[in-house]
């Protein structure tokens, strides 16, 4: 059965609920539902890289396995003058994240249907690229993320990557930098490390 939140169409039965929350000042209204990541509140790893990730106005952000959206809404939000897309393998997630763009008025920001940057126009590239990479999916996926995110990413872009130290972030660490030439721990909270790997200009 597929119920794990990086299932395609996941088919636990729908808990579809509205939570408000706020961040980096401001209050986000998002619908979520069963079968979708973290679904009653917005997890702390995900807070904790958007308290502190960077994203200047006129940024084209990329927000990979965006789940029902409050990374790339959020980014969306502080890149008014740039565009952000939003990409989940999760069609329910990709669904509840598109409602959430229009809940919260955002006008420049799109949600799609991607296996990781797969379905992401060829030849696109970003200035920042998110992600609250899918632990469960594996240290394979998540170590692919930090691979394929070099060739999206314009001359001095920059992936921004929030993960628990038990669940991998050494590692994380040691493969952000095989695949960049400068990567930094911008913060960390309660176990939660968040990393800034630049591409070189």
């Amino acid at each position: 059965m597929n119920n794990h939140y990086y299932s395609k169409k996941p088919e636990v039965r729908h808990d579809l609920h509205k939570i408000e929350f706020e961040l980096r000042g401001k209050t986000y209204t998002f619908l979520t539902d069963s079968g979708v990541f973290s679904k009653d509140r917005v997890d702390f790893g995900s807070v904790t890289l958007i308290e502190c990730m960077d994203i200047p106005r006129d940024a084209d952000v990329l927000d990979v396995g965006c789940g029902y959206g409050p990374i790339g809404i959020t980014a969306a939000t502080l890149a008014d003058r740039g565009q952000v897309l939003l990409v989940d393998v999760n069609e329910r997630a990709v669904e509840l994240a598109t409602e959430n763009i229009r809940l919260n008025q955002i006008a420049n920001a799109k949600a799609m249907v991607s296996d990781l940057f797969s379905a992401v126009p060829e030849g696109r590239t970003f200035d920042r690229i998110l992600t609250n990479p899918p632990i469960r999916a594996g240290k394979k996926v998540v170590h692919r993320i930090f691979e394929e995110a070099v060739q999206y990413l314009k001359p001095g872009g920059q992936l921004w990557v929030v993960i628990q130290k038990k669940q991998g972030a050494p590692s994380a660490y040691e493969k952000l930098k095989v695949c960049f030439d400068d990567v930094e721990e911008v913060t960390k909270n309660k176990g939660y490390r968040v990393f800034k790997a630049v591409k070189r200009s």
